[in-house]
């Protein structure tokens, strides 16, 4: 490796390809304060990831909302990577029956933030879940037509803004179809079911590390290990010293999508499975890094904190050393 004082920001994330901290990555909560069919549903939920046959077998059901929150790669005037929301690919293309769409662009990033995909602050947060038909005893399930990692990221932000129930379909959108599940192309009527029982979002702690304590890790001061779920040519591009390589490009199966066997995804990660916590990860704006830590979570380490502002903000500082592949 060589480590430069500052080398071109890598910005872009898992495209559609096939390729999945303390209380992040922890399988849902149980539903010890519902009753009836929400707590029936809550109770079928039983970690941060749920199979087709899952889906299928619930779908319809009371208190259960899916949502789809693609996001399509596309490239600036500039040649540089960029992204355009996935709504129109959403109702042209079909999606999972009765799902609702999420706008991770605006709705749940923070459009005012400095960085791309800057996480949302806890009322804009209500109001969008509010505006999809989600409430405090909905089970939520996330889906994307890629490979996973915009519906880790939706996934990450409702776990830290304490709604536990909630869970990634392995495979997504596209394992769906290829199972020949039924889609649908008409517009979707949004339930009411969040205005009933508002979800409150309260921010938790042990989901999010800052650029400062990402410098500590590096320079030896603070303890924790580093992954980075940039693709492989980005990785080589620019990377934060120490960091291991865990694309989410990778971490599913390519013929169909769904996440790689346990002991494949140990291989992956296993230079930092064993080390001293925390394991930060990021990417080039904290997309793929939500992938990194479903795996992870699922994997057992539940030490897991996002650096959300990621390679945009790590290199927007002249200072802040990058490798790159030698």
């Amino acid at each position: 490796m060589t480590i430069t004082d500052r080398t071109s920001t890598p910005t872009s994330e898992p495209v559609d390809a096939p390729a999945g901290p303390a209380a992040s990555t922890a399988a849902p909560a149980g539903p010890a304060t519902l009753d009836g069919p929400a707590a029936a549903l809550a109770a079928a939920l039983d970690g941060p990831l749920v199979s087709t046959q899952w889906l299928a077998d619930h779908l319809g059901a009371d208190g259960l909302v899916v949502v789809d929150a693609s996001v399509v790669p596309s490239q600036g005037a500039d040649g540089r990577p960029s992204y355009l929301s996935g709504r129109d690919r959403f109702l042209r293309d079909g999606h999972v029956p009765g799902s609702v769409f999420a706008d991770l662009l605006e709705a749940f990033s923070d459009p005012a933030g400095r960085f791309p995909f800057t996480r949302p602050e806890a009322a804009p947060f209500e109001a969008a879940v509010a505006e999809l038909g989600i409430g405090a005893d909905t089970t939520v399930v996330i889906a994307d037509t890629a490979v996973g990692q915009w519906a880790a990221r939706l996934w990450y932000l409702f776990r830290s803004f304490g709604h536990d129930r909630v869970a990634v379909l392995d495979g997504g959108v596209n394992a769906w179809r290829a199972e020949g599940r039924p889609v649908e192309q008409r517009p979707v009527t949004v339930p009411s079911a969040g205005a009933a029982s508002p979800l409150v979002a309260r921010p938790r702690t042990g989901f999010w590390v800052s650029t400062e304590e990402v410098a500590e890790i590096v320079a030896g001061t603070r303890p924790g290990a580093l992954v980075c779920g940039t693709p492989p040519r980005d990785f080589a591009a620019g990377h934060i010293p120490g960091s291991l390589s865990a694309p989410a490009v990778r971490l599913v199966d390519r013929e169909t999508n769904t996440l790689l066997p346990e002991r494949e995804l140990r291989a992956l990660f296993a230079d930092v499975l064993d080390a001293p916590g925390p394991i930060v990860v990021y990417c080039g704006a904290g997309i793929a890094a939500a992938s990194d830590a479903l795996a992870l979570g699922l994997l057992g380490r539940h030490d897991v904190l996002l650096y959300d502002g990621s390679l945009s903000e790590w290199a927007a500082d002249p200072a802040a050393p990058l490798a790159s592949a030698a």
